[in-house]
């Protein structure tokens, strides 16, 4: 996997996995904070949010700041052919404890 599919991936996993009551904003997550959360360019993020727009996983709330929201109805659709697929499949270099608060 290369490195852009890596970011793909992370912004895709942090979208399915935000919590409204663990987010800064309760409508969703900005570009802002996934880059800086994870030290990535915003136009990166920005990029990859349109992507993940584009295939109907993410909608986004609001003008300024845009908040994104993952869409879980157009997740149960995705067919087992797509990239994105794939990205959600292979999930070994993922840490799930960051997504997750164990008490």
């Amino acid at each position: 996997m290369n490195t852009s599919d890596k970011i793909l991936q992370i912004i895709l996993f942090e979208l399915l996995f935000s919590n409204p009551q663990n987010r800064e904003y309760a409508e969703g997550v900005t570009a802002i904070e996934l880059a800086r959360k994870y030290k990535i360019k915003l136009d990166q993020v920005k990029k990859k949010l349109r992507i993940l727009q584009q295939k109907g996983l993410v909608r986004s709330k609001g003008a300024s700041p845009k908040f994104w929201v993952f869409d879980d109805y157009n997740f149960q659709r995705i067919g087992e052919d797509d990239t994105i697929h794939y990205l959600l499949c292979n999930t070994e270099n993922i840490d799930f404890d960051s997504y997750f608060e164990y008490s």
